[in-house]
C-alpha cells in the first residue's frame, strides 16, 4: 500500500498561472486603472495645470479687489452717502459675480475629472473584454465591490499595461482642454 505525498495548498488557490489568470471572476481597480494609465496621468497633469492657473487668477482677482476696496474706502468721506452706497453695492455685486465665475471654473474642473474617468472606462472596455475572454472568465468586477478575493484575480496591472499600449495618452478619447 502506498501513501500519496501530502498536497500543499497554493497561497492563491492555484490562480497565479504564468500569463493570463484562469478564473471565472476577475477584478479591476478602476481608480488605479485611471491613476496609473498614461491617459489618467495626462488628465491629472492638465487638471493640475488648470488648477494652478485658476489659483493664480484668484490671487490676481483678490489683489485687484483689495485695491478697489481700499480706493472705495478712501472715497467714502468725499462721496455723498447715496453715491457711496451705490458704489459699494456695485462693488459687492462685482465680488459676488467674480466668486460665482471662479466657483464655476472649479466645478467644471471637477466635472472634467469625472468625465475623464468615465471616458477611460468606456474606452477600456475592449481591453477588459480581451482579458475576460483570454482568462475564460465570465465577469470582471470592480475590486471595491468585492469583499474578499485573492490578488491573482486582479487584472488591474495587465489592464493598465494594455490600455497604455492601445490608448496611450488618449488624446482621441478626451482631447486636451482648450
Amino acid at each position: 500500500m502506498s501513501v500519496a505525498p501530502p498536497v500543499l495548498a497554493q497561497q492563491d488557490g492555484g490562480l497565479s498561472n504564468v500569463g493570463v489568470v484562469q478564473s471565472v471572476i476577475l477584478t479591476v481597480a478602476p481608480d488605479r486603472l485611471y491613476a496609473e494609465s498614461k491617459f489618467g496621468l495626462r488628465i491629472a497633469r492638465e487638471i493640475e495645470q488648470e488648477s494652478a492657473e485658476i489659483a493664480a487668477e484668484n490671487r490676481r482677482i483678490e489683489a485687484e479687489l483689495l485695491a478697489e476696496e481700499r480706493d472705495l474706502t478712501e472715497l467714502r468721506d468725499t462721496l455723498s452717502p447715496v453715491e457711496f452706497r451705490a458704489r459699494a453695492n456695485a462693488f459687492d455685486e462685482k465680488v459676488q459675480q467674480l466668486r460665482r465665475e471662479q466657483d464655476e471654473k472649479a466645478r467644471a474642473l471637477g466635472q472634467r475629472t469625472e468625465e475623464a474617468r468615465r471616458a477611460l472606462l468606456t474606452a477600456a472596455q475592449p481591453v477588459l473584454l480581451e482579458l475576460l475572454v483570454e482568462s475564460g472568465a465570465v465577469a470582471v468586477l470592480d475590486r471595491r465591490a468585492v469583499l474578499l478575493s485573492v490578488d491573482a484575480v486582479d487584472i488591474t496591472d495587465k489592464a493598465v499595461s494594455r490600455v497604455n499600449e492601445d490608448l496611450g495618452e488618449g488624446a482621441d478619447i478626451l482631447p486636451k482642454a482648450p
